[in-house]
């Protein structure tokens, strides 16, 4: 049976501006010179000699052009991806307007108990929402985009990005009902958008989505080249190279500060390109041939996606999808052509048991272990439409992300316990980074020459590995500024780190948005620690009606711990009998309560449960 392309449930990018925009200058050695251009070049240079001789220019002590204004600058502010992988967020600034780059969540550290996400706090930008001039996004990926919605609830501003990194916000952005108010614009790669007080030039890069950017960001407070995530892939799958020339060209023009990816800033050598994995994953499928195979990667990884696809036809293998990402990355990517198969490869997930195994590919994710993920499902034995057997053949094709490994490794070991064949981290070619290593790192620096540089995407061991890296290259430890989010870095004749702006994280639990801090996650973490021991008791201003009853979840086992309950019981009416002529001082009687049964459940197990006294006052007739 044919998967149907409704299933894909992709959204089509209407409302959504192609905008007018400059191509990219032609290189130098590109132009053509007129008789006319020459002699207007020489007439500028006769002039300028002129000047020069009759009226040289003076700098002085204190930074102020001839007119006597203070000299401009611009103002770099990262408000998240520093020291942290993720919730990307950089501001630039001149005196009258702002850019903003990137808008990306994070996924919540092991301590924060119960919460979604967590993305950048946006107190600066409401401040200063009347500068804006748009956001620009160098890529797709949920680190770059997914707390735009948040943001567009409090500023509704136009964002600009490539086709693909458009139809992934905008699906994004339907499921917040903002689809229709946003202002998006779709960019080609290798153009230049202009507006108030910015010109911004999305460069073609290589990382593990299409479309990807670095952005030159000029003004006339000074220049930035922004990496973006990046790495250089001279075979790329979908044949888009990095457009090293441009860059080269760029740095010829000269720029002021650098923005670097740091992800591998301490990884030696090149990264690997992405059509190796292609080759990786036909090796394994022939291991896999009389197994049903079932792959994990990162659903936004499209070109991994692709030679899946490409895989499942050589072989002659069916694909299904598990996974609601998976469904609707994989929905827009077709959509908007950057995914390339014929729609009979497909058959729906409730259709699986209907081949045999040699004759299937469930495609799904969960290459991170997420809990709610559909691999993690499947370890558990807990996925509704089939059940891990010793037919099957997984592959997790990527590598755990920083603090992920432990639950990665419960994952493959549960497949291991159902009795699959796992082929994980540390099998050869069946992962490759997208973000460059040190070699490509000299290599950008090399070719942007910046005056200043500043190291992002990464935690502070990255960014401090990558200054290390840039100080190699024989740039002065001076010029180059390891941040904080939050930090402002101010270019003019000189840079330096000057204030700091609102920054924070705000986290996102359900629909609630910010309203979870550091006390209710204390809590949490107290409650998953030593559990809750609660005490009941029903009374009027006069005397007690009903109780002490006790409740525990999480402490004890409250049918084997009679005795222990029993004990807290006697506890809790002797303070009740202390207040017996003034019941109705309540908080003292809590106070008094949850200070003794403390006492005498920490000396019978050396444990402190959050204690919770509810006293329910009631009226009697």
């Amino acid at each position: 049976m044919a998967f149907r392309k409704n299933n894909f449930e992709a959204t089509p990018l209407t409302n959504v501006k192609q905008i007018e925009t400059e191509e990219k200058p032609l290189l130098p050695k590109q132009k053509k010179e007129t008789n006319t251009n020459k002699e207007t070049k020489s007439r500028t240079r006769r002039n300028t000699n002129q000047r020069r001789t009759s009226r040289p220019v003076k700098k002085d002590d204190n930074k102020k052009t001839n007119n006597n204004q203070p000299a401009k600058k611009l103002k770099v502010i990262p408000l998240g991806g520093l020291g942290e992988i993720g919730k990307n967020l950089t501001v630039f600034e001149t005196e009258d307007d702002i850019v903003i780059v990137d808008c990306g969540l994070k996924f919540p550290d092991e301590d924060m108990y119960g919460i979604d996400i967590v993305i950048p706090e946006f107190t600066y930008l409401i401040e200063n929402r009347h500068k804006i001039r748009g956001l620009f996004i160098t890529h797709g990926h949920e680190d770059h985009i997914g707390a735009i919605p948040y943001l567009l609830k409090q500023i509704n501003i136009p964002i600009y990005g490539t086709k693909l990194t458009i139809g992934l916000l905008k699906r994004k952005l339907t499921e917040h009902g903002l689809d229709e108010s946003a202002k998006l614009h779709i960019v080609k790669q290798g153009h230049i958008v202009k507006i108030k007080g910015f010109s911004v030039e999305f460069v073609t890069s290589n990382h593990s989505i299409p479309d990807s950017c670095a952005l030159y960001i000029k003004s006339n407070c000074g220049t930035v080249f922004h990496t973006g995530d990046f790495k250089v892939d001279y075979t790329p799958v979908d044949n888009q190279q990095i457009d090293l020339q441009r860059m080269a060209a760029i740095g010829a023009e000269g720029v002021d500060l650098l923005i670097a990816d740091s992800t591998n800033a301490e990884r030696e050598g090149h990264a690997k390109s992405e059509a190796s994995v292609g080759k990786t994953f036909n090796t394994l499928f022939k291991e896999g041939a009389n197994k049903r195979i079932i792959l994990a990667t990162f659903a936004t990884n499209v070109h991994r996606v692709q030679q899946v696809f490409d895989a499942a036809k050589k072989f002659k293998r069916k694909v299904a999808i598990s996974g609601r990402s998976m469904v609707n990355v994989i929905g827009v990517a077709k959509e908007l052509k950057y995914l390339k198969f014929n729609d009979n490869i497909m058959i729906e997930l409730n259709d699986v048991d209907n081949y045999a195994p040699e004759q299937v590919v469930i495609l799904t994710t969960g290459s991170q272990g997420e809990p709610m993920a559909a691999l993690s499902r499947m370890a558990n034995g807990e996925h509704r439409q089939f059940k891990i057997t010793n037919e099957d053949y997984v592959i997790i094709s990527a590598t755990p992300i920083p603090g992920n490994e432990k639950t990665v490794a419960d994952v493959i070991n549960n497949l291991f316990e159902l009795g699959a064949d796992v082929v994980y981290q540390g099998a050869e070619g069946i992962h490759v980074s997208g973000h460059a290593q040190k070699e490509e790192l000299k290599l950008m620096h090399s070719i942007i020459k910046p005056k200043y540089f500043m190291p992002a995407h990464g935690e502070y061991k990255m960014l401090s590995k990558h200054k290390d890296l840039a100080m190699e290259l024989g740039m002065k430890e001076e010029n180059i500024f390891v941040m904080k989010n939050g930090d402002i870095l101010e270019i003019g004749d000189k840079a330096k780190v000057n204030g700091e702006a609102p920054n924070g994280l705000i986290m996102i639990d359900g629909l609630g948005i910010g309203d979870v801090g550091n006390i209710v996650l204390k809590d949490r973490k107290k409650l998953s620690e030593d559990g809750l021991f609660v005490v009941v008791v029903s009374l009027t201003k006069e005397r007690v009606v009903s109780g002490p009853g006790i409740v525990s979840r999480g402490f004890v086992y409250m049918r084997e711990s009679e005795e222990l309950l029993n004990g807290a019981k006697d506890i809790a009416k002797k303070v009740l009998n202390k207040y017996k002529d003034r019941l109705f001082d309540y908080n003292s009687i809590k106070a008094d309560m949850k200070y003794e049964l403390e006492k005498y459940l920490y000396d019978n197990t050396k444990r402190r449960p959050m204690i919770l006294p509810i006293l329910m006052y009631v009226k009697i007739d």
